[in-house]
């Protein structure tokens, strides 16, 4: 596997099929700068071309494993306090066209990371605002401790939460995302909890479970999960239709690789080829 992009702002560390991102700012609460976000829609996009979900294969040509998990976390105190402060003053004094740049920018890490082909778990601590809460909306998994505080905080200074928008809206509904754009104050680890932001509460961080989890599953039927979720999203057409895109889309993953292989193992009673030895 080559190529691994070179950071300073995050640390990306590689445990077998498994990708570590944790953001590296500790000092600064983990404010997200341009050179952060730089890196991480660096490392976003050279995780997911070198996913199983992508390449299609297990192994790299080079005998490495190919990615199926990627975990975000940050270091020290807290996970995310948001945008830099440098950057929030820049902006006020750049022009429409610049600010239009940046908010591009904003957009390439969101998606980069919610449309990630692997499975992406959080672990989050301390305060996860603005930026910091739309980095916790993109992940598939979010594991909290017990004295976290998100907060669609872009409210209090008279902005929006609108480039994180699609994707807080998403994991919170409509009705809930409205309420919390408007206070934009924080909410604690069970309201978080009850609306759905995050998915549960451990102060020990513990993603183990999890990780089994996903590990015992087909890496491509992980990443084709969120191809058939986003068209669940996004039909527009009627229910007949859907029916037989459904049905188009299992019969594809039966007969892929994957799904013969899963299907085979099961008959044969013996574990599929993608699930790690114990």
């Amino acid at each position: 596997m080559n190529n691994q992009p070179t950071t300073s702002l995050i640390q990306l560390e590689i445990e077998d099929s498994i990708a570590h991102i944790s953001l590296a700012r500790p000092d600064k609460y983990n404010a997200l700068n341009v050179q952060m976000i730089t890196e991480l829609i660096e490392v976003f996009s050279w995780t997911a071309q070198n996913s199983v979900g992508v390449t299609g294969k297990l192994t790299a040509e080079d005998g490495t494993s190919n990615f199926r998990v990627l975990t975000l976390s940050g270091q020290g105190k807290h996970f995310c306090a948001g945008a830099d402060i440098n950057m929030m003053r820049d902006a006020g004094a750049n022009t429409p066209e610049e600010n239009r740049i940046d908010s591009e920018r904003l957009d390439s890490l969101f998606n980069g990371l919610w449309s990630h082909p692997c499975f992406t778990i959080g672990m989050i601590q301390g305060v996860a605002l603005g930026g910091g809460a739309g980095l916790i909306a993109c992940l598939d998994h979010v594991v909290c401790k017990s004295d976290v505080k998100i907060a669609l905080s872009e409210g209090k200074l008279g902005i929006l939460p609108a480039v994180i928008g699609p994707y807080v809206y998403r994991r919170m509904g409509s009705a809930n995302f409205r309420r919390h754009a408007m206070l934009a104050g924080r909410m604690d680890a069970a309201e978080a909890l009850r609306i759905g932001m995050i998915d549960a509460v451990n102060d020990d961080l513990d993603i183990s479970k999890v990780i089994s989890e996903v590990r015992s599953t087909g890496p491509s039927a992980v990443t084709a999960a969120k191809e058939l979720t986003l068209g669940f999203d996004r039909w527009n057409g009627d229910d007949e239709s859907l029916r037989l895109w459904t049905l188009d889309f299992t019969s594809r993953m039966r007969g892929g690789e994957e799904g013969q292989e899963g299907l085979t193992s099961f008959l044969e009673k013996r574990s599929a080829n993608w699930k790690p030895e114990e």
